[in-house]
């Protein structure tokens, strides 16, 4: 974002302003941490300002300063259409393809208000009329704060926008351990802990905090776990009934695919989970060092993300989808021994 971008949003937000602020579906702790940061910013310059997700998140996101705001867009869609259509201002947070919003994709495409992205994925669509994207971040959440500080307005920044920005980082870092993780980082991390973010409490609360079911169907996926260790991989499955057995409820696999990523001599990882309701087989991949698992999706499983962290979706069954996967895979024997 360039300084006549700057200039320009300046002017933008310097008269009061309808504001819609938008995550990806199925959003997780960055989306959720961005835009309710944002939310809480832009609150401080009087702006009518309203978050609208395309569905529900985890409840270990329940007790972000401001969640109780929010508007999902599959339960409260009029509500959430009335907001979009008088907004002067779309943001667009933690994605950068209008298609990653489900549900909300044509109504945002067909909005008039001023689009603005902030995101670090990689290619995104020209759509906003101005864009902050960066795929060296680590985080949207160290992208916002980079936005306030732009905008020479980090004195704004509470412990209210401290604690979302925080979680944010932290769960997009992997705690502050992936090579996305920089010096610049961890000192901003440190100034949001200056600001009022209680770290040990953000932490305890999306990673501490666990029920008896999730801990079984954790135990169920590790069961499943397969390595193949000519190639370097591992990949667990989860099905319909195993969920249902455990009484899965939306976040309870966040993370499980790093248990097979940690496998020692491993450095591609992934995880195959039934979605029978939207039909199809919801993919998490991860990988170490230079194999991108961005690629690897984009060219197979109709998904992308980062280098070492992306997502994909099969439309055939699990067993198919698996199948898939493991024909591919000798493709690339030379890059997974690379390392």
């Amino acid at each position: 974002m360039n300084k006549d971008d700057i200039t320009a949003i300046k002017k933008l937000l310097s008269a009061e302003k309808h504001i819609v602020i938008v995550p990806h579906k199925n959003p997780d702790g960055d989306a959720i941490g961005s835009t309710l940061g944002l939310y809480h910013y832009l609150k401080k310059h009087n702006h009518t300002v309203q978050v609208i997700t395309p569905n529900d998140y985890p409840g270990f996101l329940k007790w972000v300063p401001g969640e109780n705001t929010i508007l999902k867009y599959d339960s409260q869609t009029q509500d959430s259409i009335k907001a979009i259509e008088n907004a002067d201002i779309i943001f667009t947070l933690d994605f950068n393809a209008f298609h990653r919003t489900g549900q909300m994709q044509s109504v945002l495409e067909t909005s008039e208000a001023i689009k603005i992205l902030i995101d670090h994925h990689q290619e995104p669509d020209d759509y906003a009329t101005y864009m902050y994207s960066d795929v060296s971040m680590s985080s949207t959440c160290e992208m916002v704060y980079n936005f306030i500080h732009m905008l020479n307005d980090t004195d704004k920044i509470d412990a209210e926008i401290a604690t979302c920005l925080y979680l944010g980082i932290m769960t997009d870092t992997g705690s502050f351990r992936f090579r996305s993780t920089t010096s610049t980082t961890h000192r901003i991390v440190a100034e949001l802990i200056e600001k009022g973010a209680k770290n040990s409490d953000i932490h305890n609360n999306v990673y501490d905090t666990n029920s008896y079911n999730r801990l079984q169907l954790l135990g169920c996926a590790l069961t499943n776990l397969r390595v193949i260790p000519e190639l370097r991989t591992a990949y667990i499955t989860l099905t319909q009934n195993e969920l249902r057995k455990f009484d899965y409820k939306k976040g309870d696999t966040e993370g499980v695919v790093n248990y097979a990523l940690s496998l020692e001599n491993v450095i591609l990882a992934a995880i195959f989970i039934e979605d029978k309701q939207e039909g199809i087989i919801k993919i998490s991949l991860r990988s170490k060092g230079s194999f991108s698992v961005n690629e690897f999706s984009r060219a197979h499983f109709s998904g992308g993300g980062h280098n070492n962290a992306a997502g994909g979706r099969s439309e055939t069954s699990l067993h198919s989808t698996v199948e898939k996967f493991l024909s591919i895979l000798p493709q690339y024997k030379d890059a997974l021994n690379h390392e």
